[in-house]
């Protein structure tokens, strides 16, 4: 698809990126590769461009989609410091292999402090994670926002992931800010052909039965829970708010 094609994807002229805007051109959005996902709003949408990573069992792939195409895109990391230490390798590996510009924001309390204020809050029941994943990744998010003057923010959510993502769009408002989902449409398949087309490592946790992987307390490989989604705060919790816009908003209001 050319460079003119993917200005077929474009809102009138003179308007801003509203949710209705961005709805206009989904349909056609739908009809791009990722790759060409990810032109087109590198192209149209706000400057200053972001990328949020987990290094999770397929970072790989939207960590090289994006930076084939803009290098310097800085690439963030929420390092809540529970992370696997296999994780953190992960991490060295990729950032050297793809040169990333990594940029790592965590809470403004170290984890020892936390834990000696608040105990273990993901073992408190559904609001003690809650608590946790505010101070731990909502609250460093919005740093990262605010720090990078982040106007469009890839992420590599998929529908297949889960029911709580089945109806994120390609593109969608998060605050003052676009989220741009190019993996959207994705399967597992994809995801897989991608890494072996382009010689790219899944996490190395994979392995051993780890297909959701985040902080090494709450996630647990699919030999110890009995539905996949159960892999990841016990099952309490689907999202750890980072893609839940009213969280950050939460944050706004409280102070």
């Amino acid at each position: 698809m050319t460079r003119g094609t993917l200005k077929l994807c474009i809102p009138e002229p003179g308007r801003n990126w509203s949710s209705s805007q961005l709805d206009s051109v989904t349909p056609c959005l739908e009809r791009f590769s990722a790759a060409e996902r990810v032109q087109w709003a590198l192209d149209f949408l706000p400057d200053q461009p972001i990328l949020t990573t987990s290094f999770g069992a397929q970072a790989a792939v939207m960590l090289h989609l994006v930076t084939q195409q803009k290098p310097d895109i800085p690439v963030v990391l929420i390092d809540t410091g529970y992370l696997f230490p296999e994780t953190y390798a992960f991490a060295d590996e990729l950032t050297t292999r793809l040169s990333l510009k990594l940029s790592i924001f965590s809470a403004e309390l170290s984890p020892a402090w936390q834990e000696s204020r608040f105990g273990r809050l993901w073992e408190q029941g559904v609001d003690g994670i809650h608590r946790y994943n505010q101070l731990n990744k909502v609250e460093p998010m919005a740093r990262a926002l605010k720090t990078l003057q982040a106007g469009t923010w890839f992420s590599g959510l998929r529908r297949s992931q889960s029911g709580s993502r089945r109806d994120i769009k390609i593109v969608q408002p998060h605050g003052d800010v676009v989220k741009v989902h190019p993996l959207a449409d994705w399967t597992d398949r994809d995801i897989h052909a991608y890494l072996k087309a382009n010689d790219l490592p899944y996490h190395p946790l994979r392995d051993q039965g780890y297909l959701s992987i985040g902080d090494r307390h709450t996630s647990r490989p699919l030999s110890a829970v009995e539905h996949e989604e159960d892999s990841r705060f016990y099952g309490l919790v689907r999202e750890c708010g980072l893609h839940e816009p009213e969280r950050f908003k939460q944050l706004r209001s409280s102070h």
